[in-house]
């Protein structure tokens, strides 16, 4: 153990965790926490009104205003204006059947807009902004209506949606605006519906509403075709809540979040904005972004606002420490009230946990507990979490109260199934999806493998091993562990690569198509903001330092199974239309490999071409 990792922990209120396992004789582990799940909300609506009744005054959520001020909302104030905009919503016939569509970023009007639609019991789908603004072809757009059939569509920005809207929507239907008209459309302002004066109908629908009552339609891209709808209800969400606040307890104070991660994911806007409304506090929207030209803005807001926990991405943390070091105010502020740190979407790189905890100590003395765990939108997300005991790199924890698990071996791993109230019922529309999504016992099948910290001491949790339809075989029947070989080969080059895609199946060898962190890279090759990223693919310097990077990997103990012959650095970025990449940025292995043969073929050519890095290794 490091010095740092010695020093003591900030005092931070955390509840317990306690679970019993069980083998069964075909080979499946159950593993149960002990403590049942307490009581929950019917829905989250019951948590928006308790607030403006307890807390009519305190600000929800806030804003940067065009002046830089921030613009606050509070909690009677939402409750107000969704009783309004649900009223308004209700009188246009909207249904699950025919849902709102939200098509905008995070931002005060959006949320307003999910509240009043699910004060009126009428389910609401927030779409990537990424499908209507980075789209070429707008085919995932076009799908997502095509399932849904929404009654009613939300833009942020008329002018900026403007081509999205072309593609998918009759000029003749309504239109919601937030801002910028639509030339040539019909349309109404949010300003309009927020107008709207509650009456009978919204006491109606609000009455209505119960557990099973469905809050929203989530998009996941999934490995293959187009993206499914995963329907949440309001006991997904509320039930997830109580599972979440009881291991990080110090959410029921009322928690002050900072936070850009987006409201189109489980994580931003389920966990994220989900803990903030059931727990009365107050979430500060980040209009930053963990990139060049959106980390200045995330700094100037943590400048001001401290946040009492704090959400991030491993890359948001990698881009924030920088800043972290170099300003003494920012430290301050950033953890004077911080109790954990939380990440998730991939594992943390040991060097930015070091960092964080290194600027901890520096600022306050003690170590901010740095917690992730095991999730997806079908479980709202919840489902395993670390604590301060369990935590580290790689690990996931154990199911939380309310959760069961079972870990069924499939090739050769243990597969991590779960049931419990914030599982999804399914997929909208589309039953023999479903069906595939959940084993014979009704259990959810996660596609995650899971293996024991230590098997004889269960409450040390599990480790995550990776996803079980990624791994393959080379042609020596070996198997490949993409998950954790993923993470390995990119903690290797870091911080020059974001990510990897292995290269491999039937094949002798395993190699890698690399995607370099363009900021990291241009910044060691002296390069300008403006280069392009074959240029910086092509650097000298950039290769030279991957080639180190490969050599020392590939000089490390191990197989064929673990070991890197060859790599070279994708020069054009994943694209989302093809399914390359997710809108989250997370990299689909199999859709990179079937749209790039070419460079699959350079990887595994005799003589290999000059792009390819060749590892040099020395065999035993």
């Amino acid at each position: 153990m490091n010095a740092v990792m010695q020093k003591p922990l900030r005092d931070v209120a955390f509840g317990n965790v306690d679970v019993t396992m069980e083998r069964r004789a075909d080979g499946a582990i159950l593993v149960t926490p002990r403590i049942n799940l307490p009581d929950y909300a019917s829905s989250m609506c019951e948590r928006l009104e308790y607030w403006a009744a307890a807390e009519p005054d305190k600000t929800f959520l806030a804003e940067r205003d065009t002046d830089g001020s921030w613009r606050r909302v509070t909690y009677a104030k939402a409750l107000a204006a969704a009783r309004s905009i649900g009223e308004a919503l209700i009188a246009r016939g909207l249904s699950a059947e025919k849902p709102l569509v939200i098509l905008s970023g995070n931002d005060i009007d959006h949320g307003l807009l999910a509240l009043g639609a699910m004060q009126a019991g009428i389910p609401y789908c927030p779409v990537s902004p990424a499908y209507s603004l980075i789209s070429t072809d707008f085919s995932k757009l076009r799908h997502v209506f095509s399932l849904l059939t929404p009654g009613l569509v939300y833009v942020s920005d008329g002018a900026r949606f403007a081509k999205a809207l072309d593609a998918v929507w009759p000029a003749e239907r309504e239109v919601i605006i937030g801002r910028n008209p639509a030339a040539g459309r019909r349309s109404t302002t949010l300003a309009e519906l927020q107008a709207t004066k509650p009456g009978a109908a919204i006491d109606y629908y609000r009455g209505a509403i119960g557990p099973d009552t469905i809050a929203k339609f989530l998009l996941t891209s999934g490995s293959t075709g187009g993206p499914k709808a995963v329907i949440t209800t309001q006991r997904m969400c509320s039930s997830n809540q109580v599972m979440l606040r009881e291991i990080l307890a110090f959410l029921k104070d009322g928690p002050t979040i900072v936070d850009w991660l987006p409201w189109n994911h489980v994580f931003g806007g389920s966990h994220n904005f989900g803990l903030v409304l059931y727990n009365g506090g107050s979430l500060y929207i980040d209009d930053g972004k963990p990139v060049p030209e959106g980390i200045e803005a995330t700094v100037r807001n943590l400048r001001e606002v401290s946040p009492s926990v704090y959400f991030n991405v491993p890359k948001g943390y990698e881009s924030l420490v920088p800043y972290l070091r170099d300003d003494r105010a920012l430290r301050e502020s950033f953890f004077r009230n911080l109790q954990a740190l939380f990440f998730a979407g991939a594992g943390l790189p040991p060097h930015v946990w070091e960092a964080l905890d290194e600027l901890a100590i520096d600022t306050i003395g003690a170590r901010i507990p740095i917690l992730t765990g095991l999730g997806a939108t079908e479980s709202s997300p919840f489902a395993l979490c670390c604590t301060p005991a369990t935590t580290g790199s790689g690990r996931v924890g154990v199911p939380v109260m309310g959760n069961l698990l079972k870990m069924v071996p499939v090739e050769g791993k243990m597969e991590a199934r779960v049931k419990g109230p914030n599982i999804t019922p399914g997929y909208w529309r589309q039953p023999d999806v479903t069906a595939r999504a959940f084993d014979e016992e009704g259990y959810y099948r996660f596609g995650d493998a899971l293996r024991f910290v230590d098997e004889a001491d269960i409450a040390k949790g599990f480790w995550f091993d990776g996803r079980i339809t990624e791994d393959f075989k080379l042609s020596s029947g070996t198997w490949v562990s993409v998950g954790p070989m993923r993470a390995r080969l990119v903690a290797a080059c870091a911080p020059l690569v974001r990510d990897c895609v292995l290269a491999g199946p039937d094949r002798n060898d395993l190699s890698a198509i690399l995607i370099i962190d363009p900021q990291a890279c241009r910044m060691l090759a002296n390069l300008p903001a403006t280069a392009p990223l074959a240029e910086i693919s092509r650097h000298p310097a950039v290769r030279a330092a991957l080639q180190i990077s490969l050599d020392r990997l590939a000089a490390e103990p191990g197989g064929s199974s673990t070991r890197v012959r060859r790599a070279l650095v994708l020069e054009s970025a994943p694209s989302i239309d093809t399914g390359e990449i997710t809108d989250k940025g997370s990299i689909n292995q199999r859709a990179v490999l079937a749209h790039r043969p070419g460079e699959v073929a350079a990887l595994y050519a005799d003589p290999p071409p000059p792009e390819v890095i060749v590892a040099h290794h020395e065999e035993p």
